[in-house]
């Protein structure tokens, strides 16, 4: 048995700030991470993070942008905590070291983004989550905290209402480790990949979101997904929103800015939910290019500008599609980019799970609402990551380590469950995700109704009674990585059950969920969270949204 105060899952962004914290603060803190924690997927974000720096900007004011950006949907008093809180995490990893772009008087330079009123996104050119990333493993490096580098947690272990540890599996020997602890922070990150096209890593497959939810623990707002507008066609790999935030143009096949016909004022700069679907709009209307994409036009930024602010973008685009911006423009559509919801977790990450915490695009804190802008996830991260961090070293001081039974017994259970796992005839598990996959796509994507929500519903019940079946067929201990997807197709199905039930039951429009057959916000009936609960189906419940001094009204951009 392995022993520590407090236990982080996830090495990325989240992860790596709660434990900073937990560990400045005396706690005996260990990281566990599927990836080396460089590699973790927060080094993808490329745009910038949030603050208002600017003389002329407020807290206020992104704090409205925020509630404004949400559909409402957003806790306000949760919001006021992240724009309050911008501008010292963003010093802080300044401080630290995190090489952002300056302007001409050395100040931290600010670009547009989405649906904000100024230019409050800080950057490091176009890397922006991979110098916030490698600056916080910098300090992790530095506090000498002990880091369990490609395990992948199976189980969270509860014991007398409260989270105990959890089990392991150590990928380099296939071998299952039990880990006691006080308290746990989940930071594992988003479940792009159960959608077709996404601009996620392949570890992003929801695994520490369904752990909770296997826990008992209540997910929040999963209806809730962003796609992204802008992802290269062919690979969707990211192009950032700083692409058009430094003032490139989106054009259709008829070389028309046709964000006029859907947001006059904002133009490329409206929120991702109203850009994403214009583009799917012109697509599906056939004024996209044939093959399903439009154009974001950089060339007349010039490549000096190109060169210094997007220079990821310059070399994304020349190495996956063969073509250079400064020349000509890059070929995008949609993909999945965000998870809003996620494990419901409070303003400090406390889950309704005395021990557990969640932070990070795995949970559910509720700032970003149906939608977020862009620029508020790194700031989510740094923010509450450290409130997690803070929050869970007082309460270990108030609580014992538990005894260890309800540990070996659930060791025993877990060894007991992939064992089972392995031999006769089962299938294959590329074949339930690959379908997964394109049920999300079609029928749970951009654009949602009755009939197609009712389809992929009935579909995934099927998946799932075929995923029960599975077996593994390789019996190599090393990095196993049959075992390692099994184990992990089942949590994208249970999410993917979730999503599709959670938006077959909002009857409404908001954000980033947007049926076809009900075009209109509700808050009348929907001005509400949606609470998923473990049952033979998901068991859907409802609380209130938090609104403060920011009264729901039209968005209009």
């Amino acid at each position: 048995m392995i022993d520590h105060d407090i236990i982080v899952i996830g090495g990325g962004l989240a992860g790596l700030r709660a434990a900073i914290e937990a560990y400045q603060l005396g706690a005996d803190v260990a990281i566990i991470s599927k990836v080396y924690p460089i590699r973790s997927h927060s080094g993808a974000a490329q745009g910038g993070i949030n603050a208002s720096l600017g003389f002329d900007d407020s807290w206020e004011a992104h704090a409205f942008d925020t509630v404004k950006g949400s559909d409402y949907l957003a806790d306000q008093d949760t919001v006021d905590v992240l724009c309050k809180e911008a501008s010292e995490r963003v010093i802080e990893m300044e401080n630290w070291g995190c090489n952002f772009s300056r302007q001409e008087n050395g100040k931290i330079a600010q670009r547009p983004f989405g649906g904000a009123g100024f230019p409050r996104t800080c950057f490091a050119g176009d890397r922006t989550g991979h110098n916030l990333l490698h600056t916080l493993y910098e300090q992790v490096l530095k506090c000498n905290i002990k880091i369990y580098s490609e395990w992948l947690v199976t189980k969270l272990v509860i014991d007398k209402g409260r989270c105990a540890g959890c089990i392991a599996m150590n990928m380099a020997d296939s071998k299952l480790g039990a880990f006691r602890s006080k308290a746990i922070i989940l930071a594992t990150g988003g479940y792009g990949r159960i959608y077709q096209r996404s601009t996620n890593a392949m570890i992003n497959r929801g695994f520490g979101i369904s752990l909770a939810y296997m826990a008992g623990v209540a997910l929040e707002d999963m209806e809730f997904v962003q796609f992204h507008p802008t992802t290269l066609l062919g690979t969707n790999i990211l192009i950032t929103e700083g692409a058009r935030g430094e003032g490139g143009y989106l054009f259709n096949k008829d070389h028309e800015r046709f964000m006029s016909n859907y947001a006059k004022d904002s133009m490329e700069l409206a929120p991702r939910d109203i850009v994403a679907r214009s583009i799917q709009k012109e697509i599906d209307e056939g004024r996209g290019f044939p093959g399903g994409y439009v154009h974001v036009d950089l060339t007349h930024l010039g490549k000096d500008v190109i060169n210094e602010r997007l220079p990821g973008i310059r070399q994304i685009s020349i190495d996956f599609a063969g073509i250079d911006p400064v020349k000509e423009p890059i070929p995008v559509q949609p993909g999945q980019h965000y998870s809003m919801g996620g494990v419901s977790s409070d303003i400090n990450g406390r889950t309704p799970m005395p021990g557990l915490y969640a932070v990070g695009e795995c949970a559910c804190i509720s700032v970003h609402g149906a939608n977020r802008l862009g620029g508020n996830s790194l700031l989510d991260t740094v923010v509450f990551g450290r409130r997690a961090g803070i929050d869970a070293v007082d309460y270990i001081k108030l609580i014992q380590k538990a005894d260890g039974d309800k540990l070996i017994e659930a060791f025993r259970q877990e060894e007991g469950r992939l064992q089972g796992m392995f031999g006769g005839e089962g299938g294959n598990f590329a074949s339930i995700r690959d379908e997964l996959q394109q049920i999300m796509q079609e029928h749970v994507g951009i654009f949602r109704n009755r009939k197609g929500l009712e389809h992929a519903l009935d579909e995934i019940r099927k998946l799932k009674k075929r995923a029960a079946k599975l077996r593994v067929q390789s019996k190599v201990k090393v990095f196993n990585f049959e075992l390692i997807n099994a184990l992990e197709l089942q949590g994208m199905l249970e999410l993917g059950h979730i999503i599709t039930i959670g938006a077959l039951a909002r009857e409404e429009s908001r954000g980033a969920h947007y049926r076809t057959d009900y075009l209109e916000r509700d808050d009348g009936h929907w001005l509400k969270h949606t609470l998923a609960y473990k049952d033979v189906e998901p068991r859907l419940e409802y609380k209130e949204v938090n609104i403060g001094r920011f009264t729901p009204q039209r968005r209009e951009y």
